[in-house]
C-alpha cells in the first residue's frame, strides 16, 4: 500500500475516534497490518509527572518496557534528543533495551504537539537496515495526524 493511501486510511478511521488510547491502537493495527517490516508498532507518551515514557499503545508481542526512563534505549534518547533515530542493526547499539531477540533494528520518531515532545512512535523490525529516511517521513506524517485528531 502506498504511503499516501495509507496515510489516508488511518487519517479516516482516527478521524471519528473520540478517546486518545483507542485511536492510537488503530494506527499501530494499520501499520502493523499494512508494512511487511513492521513487526511490532507502539506509542510510547511522557508521564505528567515523571522523566519517563509510559507505553500507551502497541501492536505485535507483549513486552515488559511499559515505562522507560528518559535517556534509558533509543526511546529515552529520542524523549531527550527531540530526533528521529533509526538504528540499523540494534545489536551494535550501546543503549539499546532488548525488547524481544528477534528485533533486529528500530525506529523511533518523536510526537509532538504545539512543538513540545509529548511521546514517539517505536517501531522494531526482524530485518537489519529495516527502515529509511523515507520511514522517518512517512512516521512523522502519521504522528503529525496523531496530533491533529487526538491530543
Amino acid at each position: 500500500m502506498k504511503t499516501d493511501s495509507l496515510l489516508a486510511k488511518i487519517e479516516a478511521k482516527i478521524f471519528s475516534v473520540i478517546d486518545q488510547k483507542e485511536g492510537l491502537q488503530l494506527i499501530c493495527q494499520i501499520l502493523y497490518d499494512c508494512i511487511d517490516n513492521y513487526d511490532w508498532v507502539g506509542y510510547y507518551l511522557h508521564h505528567p509527572e515523571k522523566k519517563e515514557l509510559v507505553l500507551h499503545a502497541y501492536y505485535g508481542e507483549s513486552t515488559e518496557h511499559t515505562n522507560i526512563p528518559f535517556g534509558k534505549g533509543i526511546c529515552g534518547q529520542v524523549a531527550l534528543s527531540n530526533k528521529n533515530f533509526i538504528v540499523d542493526d540494534v545489536s551494535v547499539q550501546d543503549n539499546y533495551i532488548a525488547c524481544n531477540l528477534d528485533v533486529k533494528s528500530e525506529i523511533v520518531i518523536p510526537l509532538f504537539v504545539n512543538d513540545i515532545n509529548i511521546g514517539q512512535i517505536d517501531i522494531d523490525s526482524h530485518q537489519l537496515k529495516a527502515f529509511t529516511e523515507k520511514d522517518a517521513a512517512f512516521l512523522t506524517q502519521v504522528n503529525c495526524l496523531a496530533a491533529k485528531h487526538l491530543f
